[in-house]
């Protein structure tokens, strides 16, 4: 039988910032430690229903993820929830005439102390892992460039350059129902996982990412540096964040569960 995997604690930092050119932060990021939930959601519509779309988007996998049964397995509790949380997007939509056709893209992360994380993404907001000083992208963008990426038509390199890079495929709350990637893996002791939404992606290739988490010790002071050199390069988007370092459980009482945290909208 394999030897288990030893158990974790984690460090939660987050950070959002309207950039330089928008005037509005329709990004919304929520982490809840007691859930082991982390969601970086980057909304689309308009004025006042964009922040909406991913403000509703994270308290409804927070909530239902709070009333999911724990016996079920990761992967399924957080795909549930965030059909239960596309439903409530869509709805209020429709309830709403003002902020019809707000949707918004998500990626949300499920930990869990044994050393095991499920990722669920809709959309361009991604997940990333620093595991000993390499960066490695764990989601795959639901987006118009990585289609014709895969069909050959757009060297990767130029992803970035590509003046339909922001056209996204899927989004939460477009429809009643939703199609999101889910994903398990592993987590290990000095992992550092990165959420982010494509306004950092946009504004800062793979390699300067890596450099921020691998040059910054303090979690929240590499946050911050990440949307600062964001907002160095151009900060044409929103730009948000949130980040989770991965440390050995010790030999001492576990410390108080720490608050739930927001950033942005």
């Amino acid at each position: 039988m394999p030897t288990p995997a030893a158990p974790l604690t984690f460090q939660y930092a987050c950070a959002s910032d309207p950039g330089r050119v928008r005037a509005n932060n329709e990004d919304a990021v929520l982490i809840d430690p007691a859930l082991g939930l982390v969601v970086v959601a980057d909304g689309m519509g308009g004025y006042n229903a964009g922040e909406v779309a991913s403000r509703l988007c994270c308290d409804g996998l927070r909530a239902a993820l709070t009333y999911a049964p724990a016996d079920a397995p990761a992967a399924q509790r957080l795909q549930d929830a965030l059909g239960s949380a596309n439903h409530t997007v869509w709805a209020h939509a429709q309830q709403h005439p003002a902020q019809r056709g707000m949707a918004t893209t998500v990626v949300a992360v499920l930990l869990s102390p044994n050393a095991h994380a499920v990722v669920a993404h809709v959309g361009d907001s991604r997940l990333y892992r620093l595991r000993q000083g390499q960066l490695a992208l764990l989601t795959r963008d639901h987006s118009l460039v990585q289609q014709h990426i895969d069909a050959g038509l757009l060297p990767p390199e130029l992803a970035r350059a590509a003046g339909y890079r922001n056209l996204v495929t899927r989004a939460v709350g477009v429809g009643p129902m939703l199609w999101a990637d889910v994903a398990e893996f592993d987590l290990a002791a000095g992992d550092t996982l990165l959420l982010c939404t494509d306004g950092l992606t946009d504004a800062l290739d793979d390699p300067a990412i890596a450099a921020v988490l691998r040059a910054h010790g303090p979690l929240d002071e590499a946050a911050q540096r990440l949307v600062q050199a964001a907002n160095e390069a151009g900060g044409r988007d929103n730009i948000s964040v949130a980040l989770v370092r991965c440390s050995p459980a010790g030999p001492t009482p576990p410390q108080a569960t720490p608050p739930a945290r927001r950033c942005g909208a």
